[in-house]
């Protein structure tokens, strides 16, 4: 596809994004002109190098396999423990199977485990500090090129492979000492990236309809880290100097065992909160739908909450690339993004037919709802972050709403910077 208006037009997003967010900073004479540029050419460095530079692309790519290994092993487990419920593939031993007919994966008992599984090897790779050394090699880049503290360059960076709620214990021992735009920073990029445990139950929604979804959701948390620290500093700019700023702290787990049985003990939690959340949000959106089905028809068509939401979002979604007759559909993914989960958003974007949505649409869609930024989070965080450090509770609590506006907006921007560049290089 040909580079056009539809591309154009993401740089003026890109610029109305950071616009909306000094509008609410709460010093807009110190806008943080440098740090925006530089967030944004990482961001664009980020999609080159990953999806422009041979040898790079074509190890993302080669790592899509690593979700059907990882299902595998996931379904050798679930077999044991759950016999055909934890794997229907077993048409002779599953009765409630027509013959001949491949059976839907059941939710719960054959996709969620991968969150348990992915958290219990994440664990054992930090403690074998595999993981650990990567993380550090993203914190030392936020350090160096956005000047940001150890403890805090650290936190951001460990958003980008682990969840809201588990990288900041990473940094439990210094939450106490942070600034208020060091705790933003932490929140934000928590709402702005996801956990590597679901990023895996994303890819497996996403893998019927979009091209290498694992390098698209991984490319999306990487690039959504300097967008959400950037967008963080334009709305609460820092005023203390980094050398004075919280130094690097290290995470250890005590053993091997006590990483895999953390980790695993970990997935579970997520598994219930995901099943939990999806329960009560999928009901309340049947509830919301079937108030709003006794309502007058508008455009021929029923309305809905989905129909309201993409109304709503449509502007944002143009702006930054989608095109207008695209637009209300993939604003409409957004806004049940935000205001029900990003669980039921994927859900939602590998329901759509190819012939519904351009591949180029999908990408970036894919790529701006790529984060934990809704209402229900915020409870979650706000939670989790009271329990690590409950002395700075009233800090938590004043950043909330903020943290919502970035983290949407950090993710939009990373769409954005998606949509300013040829949809052929995020092809092949």
């Amino acid at each position: 596809m040909e580079w056009g208006w539809d591309n154009a037009r993401a740089f003026i997003g890109i610029a109305l994004i950071f616009a909306l967010a000094w509008s609410v900073s709460e010093n807009r004479r110190a806008f943080p002109w440098r740090l925006v540029l530089g967030a944004v050419a990482m961001q664009f460095a980020f999609a080159l190098i990953l999806f422009g530079v041979p040898i790079v692309r074509q190890t993302l790519f080669q790592a899509n396999s690593l979700v059907d290994v990882l299902q595998e092993a996931t379904r050798a487990g679930t077999n044991f423990v759950f016999g055909y419920v934890g794997d229907n593939s077993q048409y002779a031993n599953n009765p409630t199977v027509i013959p001949g007919e491949t059976p839907p994966p059941l939710f719960f008992f054959q996709i969620l485990p991968i969150v348990i599984v992915v958290a219990a090897i994440s664990a054992i790779l930090w403690h074998w500090r595999i993981l650990r050394w990567i993380t550090k090699g993203f914190a030392a880049v936020f350090s160096r090129f956005m000047g940001l503290g150890g403890a805090t360059s650290l936190g951001v960076s460990a958003n980008v492979f682990m969840g809201m709620t588990e990288a900041p214990v990473l940094v439990r021992p210094y939450i106490k000492e942070m600034t208020r735009s060091e705790i933003f920073i932490l929140m934000v990029t928590g709402f702005a990236t996801i956990a590597g445990s679901v990023l895996i139950v994303y890819v497996t929604f996403l893998e019927p309809v979009l091209d290498n979804p694992l390098a698209q959701l991984l490319t999306a948390s990487f690039m959504a880290a300097p967008a959400a620290v950037a967008l963080a500093l334009v709305i609460t700019p820092e005023t203390k100097p980094a050398s004075e700023r919280a130094h690097e702290p290290d995470f250890e787990y005590q053993s091997t065992m006590d990483a895999f049985s953390t980790g695993a003990a970990d997935g579970m939690k997520i598994v219930l909160n995901i099943a939990t959340m999806l329960i009560a949000a999928l009901a309340i959106l049947y509830i919301v739908n079937a108030i709003l089905g006794n309502l007058p028809p508008i455009g021929g068509e029923d309305l809905s909450l989905q129909r309201m939401l993409g109304w709503l979002f449509a502007p944002l979604m143009y702006l930054i690339g989608v095109p207008w007759s695209e637009a209300a559909e993939a604003g409409s993914l957004m806004g049940i993004k935000t205001v029900l989960t990003e669980f039921i958003a994927y859900l939602d974007l590998a329901s759509i037919p190819a012939d519904e949505m351009t591949a180029r649409t999908r990408i970036i869609t894919a790529h701006a709802i790529c984060g934990f930024a809704n209402f229900g989070s915020i409870g979650i965080l706000i939670g989790g972050l009271t329990i690590i450090e409950p002395a700075r509770r009233e800090t938590f609590l004043s950043l909330a709403w903020k943290t919502l506006l970035a983290g949407t907006l950090a993710t939009c921007l990373s769409g954005a910077v998606v949509a300013a560049l040829p949809v052929n290089l995020f092809i092949g």
